[in-house]
């Protein structure tokens, strides 16, 4: 394969598995497409073109030749300086590592990550909350994510790679679609009863499983195994965790269970205090979930190396 084919293939993806549903991001593309005709021709160079096509700023082709082949793939969650020099090691011990993937973003999609957060409004509207709440609630959480992200050197793994002319991708909300649709379609489908059932049914899918053996598994933050579950929200993409004012809102939109990859102390207690029980599904081991679906559906035949966080579990 091509590293534009592993990359196209993964936006595509993304789109086709979006919780907003595809309809909301071809209108996105659209609302880009036009923003960007009416842009001055001088604006118009530092505009990110790869915008046009793919709404997720936080994946793109951060080095390489789109046109190069690729037959092998070191692959892993967190992909930094030290993950480029262990694909250059292992290329010196006769490893063929053709592309580094990360699933989190780095370099320039690192610095763009609260661009993705908008489609958390879009998702709270399928859930119940209206529009006009969900984009003035996020709108406070997306700034701050923004400033959070501006001091950071995001540019240190790219460098390494190019430095040792090793191409690097990094595929982020894609991956996090595909999670965040494959549990909701289970809980939907098996409608578990209580807390525990829905634990249950985490734990019998082999990323968690896995986890469950490295102290990672599945946790009930919220809640207590006997409650019922109510309706369930899998909440896995968006960028990065949303606002805790949230929980009010899902609250009463009906929502009785969260389930997520991670939530900060102010978040759970918002939940606590709005009654809105969470489950923690487990931040790596519902990347690993996300990758592997993602990696049967786009790379064919290319060899992968896991590492830094990654389990493979092919399913084809």
């Amino acid at each position: 394969m091509k590293i534009k084919d592993i990359y196209t293939r993964a936006v595509q993806r993304g789109i086709e598995l979006d919780p907003r549903g595809k309809a909301e991001v071809e209108a996105e593309l659209k609302r880009v497409k036009k923003d960007f005709d009416e842009l001055k021709d001088a604006d118009k160079k530092n505009f990110d073109q790869e915008c046009l096509a793919n709404p997720y700023a936080d994946t793109r082709i951060l080095y390489g030749d789109p046109d190069r082949e690729v037959k092998s793939a070191l692959v892993g969650i967190d992909m930094e300086v030290g993950e480029v020099l262990l694909a250059d090691r292992l290329k010196s011990r006769g490893k063929a590592i053709d592309i580094v993937i990360s699933h989190h973003p780095e370099g320039r999609a690192m610095a763009a990550l609260y661009e993705v957060m908008d489609m958390q409004s879009g998702i709270l509207l399928k859930y119940g909350v209206p529009i006009n709440i969900a984009e003035d609630i996020m709108a406070e959480r997306i700034k701050e994510v923004e400033r959070r992200l501006l001091p950071v050197n995001h540019t240190r793994a790219i460098d390494a790679a190019k430095l040792l002319d090793i191409p690097f991708i990094c595929i982020h909300t894609p991956s996090d679609n595909a999670v965040t649709s494959y549990l909701q379609k289970i809980f939907d489908k098996e409608k578990p009863d209580s807390i525990s059932d829905a634990v249950a049914i985490l734990k019998d899918i082999p990323e968690y499983k896995d986890a469950i053996t490295e102290k990672a598994g599945p946790k009930i933050v919220v809640g207590a195994e006997k409650r019922r579950a109510g309706k369930i929200f899998v909440d896995m993409t968006g960028g990065t965790g949303g606002s805790k004012n949230v929980f009010e809102k899902l609250s009463n939109a009906g929502i009785g269970t969260v389930v997520g990859m991670h939530i900060s102390e102010d978040h759970r207690k918002e939940a606590e205090k709005h009654h809105v029980n969470v489950v923690i599904a487990g931040h790596m081991s519902s990347d690993n979930l996300g990758m592997n679906l993602l990696l049967d559906y786009i790379l064919g035949d290319v060899e992968v190396f896991a590492t830094s966080g990654f389990r493979r579990f092919s399913r084809k």
